[in-house]
C-alpha cells in the first residue's frame, strides 16, 4: 500500500479540501467531500468517483477502519495520510473517525440522464427544500424507492454539503441529483410525457385519489412556502395528505415518504 505523508496546513491539498467545504467552491470543482467509514464504504461500493482519500491514526481505532483503507488501495486509489491534529481540522464531524474522499460529481446535468425504461419514469423534483436534513432524507428514501432521478431547483440547500450527504446514507452515490438553475427540467419532463404531481394544501384531491402508474415527478415544496407560483402553474396533479390530527402539516421529507412510496406500491411493490 503506497501512502503518501502530509504534514502542513499549507499544502495544496490540505486547502484545497478546506475550499471545498464552501458551496462556490464545490460547484467550480464539481467535488464534494465525503466522511466516516460508513458512506466512504458506500462511495467505494458503488464507484463513486473518487479523487483521493484521506486519513489519520484514529482511522485504525474504528471497526472496519484498516480494512476499509486496504479496500481503498486495491482499488488504485491515491492515499493522504495527516497527523490527527490536522485532519481534525479538515472534519466535519463531532468525533471524527479518520478518513474522508474527496469525490468527482456525477449526472450534473439533464443532458447526462439514461433511461433503460422509458414507459414507467419515476422523477422527485425538490423546489427549495433548505433544511439538509430533508434534502437528505428525501434522497435517501427516493433511491430506496427506485426513484429514476432526483431534481433539485435553484434556492435550495446544497446536496452536497456535509449535513446533507450523512443524512442520505449513501443514497446520493446511487442515482443521478441533477441541480437546476432554471425551469428547464419541466419542459424537459413534459418531452418524456412525465405528469407532475404535487403536494398541495390547496385542493380536495387526496394523494391515494390519482394514478401513479405511469411517467411521474413529484415535485415536494419549500417547508415554509410550499412549491412556487410558476412550477405549481406546470403540474398535472395536486394532492393533499389528509391530517387527521391537529397539526397543521407535515415534515417535508414525511410527505415525500408517503407520496414517493405509494408511487412505489404501484409501480413496483403490486408487481412482486
Amino acid at each position: 500500500m503506497e501512502i503518501k505523508l502530509i504534514s502542513s496546513e499549507n499544502n495544496s491539498i490540505i486547502k484545497h479540501i478546506k475550499s471545498l467545504q464552501l458551496k462556490k467552491q464545490r460547484v467550480r470543482h464539481l467535488q464534494f467531500t465525503v466522511e466516516g467509514v460508513r458512506i466512504v464504504e458506500e462511495c467505494l461500493k458503488h464507484n463513486g468517483d473518487i479523487e483521493y482519500v484521506i486519513f489519520s491514526e484514529e482511522l485504525h481505532q474504528v471497526q472496519g477502519g484498516s480494512d476499509l483503507l486496504n479496500k481503498v488501495s486495491s482499488k488504485g486509489h491515491t492515499i493522504y495520510q495527516l497527523p490527527s491534529q490536522l485532519f481534525s481540522k479538515l472534519a466535519t464531524t463531532e468525533s471524527p473517525q479518520g478518513i474522508m474522499a474527496v469525490v468527482n460529481m456525477k449526472n450534473s446535468s439533464l443532458e447526462d440522464l439514461k433511461f433503460e425504461d422509458v414507459d414507467n419514469l419515476f422523477f422527485v423534483i425538490l423546489d427549495r427544500i433548505q433544511d439538509p436534513g430533508n434534502m437528505g432524507t428525501i434522497i435517501r428514501t427516493a433511491e430506496s424507492a427506485k426513484v429514476d432521478a432526483v431534481i433539485i431547483t435553484k434556492g435550495s440547500v446544497d446536496p452536497y454539503n456535509s449535513k446533507t450527504l450523512r443524512a442520505t446514507m449513501g443514497a446520493i452515490f446511487h442515482l443521478p441529483i441533477i441541480q437546476c438553475d432554471n425551469d428547464v427540467w419541466i419542459e424537459y419532463l413534459k418531452q418524456k410525457n412525465v405528469e407532475l404531481i404535487a403536494a398541495d394544501l390547496d385542493t380536495d384531491k387526496t394523494y391515494i385519489d390519482i394514478d401513479y402508474n405511469k411517467n411521474i415527478g413529484i415535485v415536494i415544496g419549500n417547508e415554509a412556502n410550499g412549491i412556487n407560483s410558476n412550477i405549481l402553474s406546470s403540474v398535472d396533479e395536486r394532492v393533499i395528505i389528509p391530517i387527521l390530527g391537529k397539526i397543521e402539516s407535515l415534515n417535508a421529507s414525511v410527505a415525500a415518504g408517503i407520496l414517493i412510496y405509494k408511487a412505489a406500491e404501484e409501480k413496483h411493490l403490486r408487481k412482486v
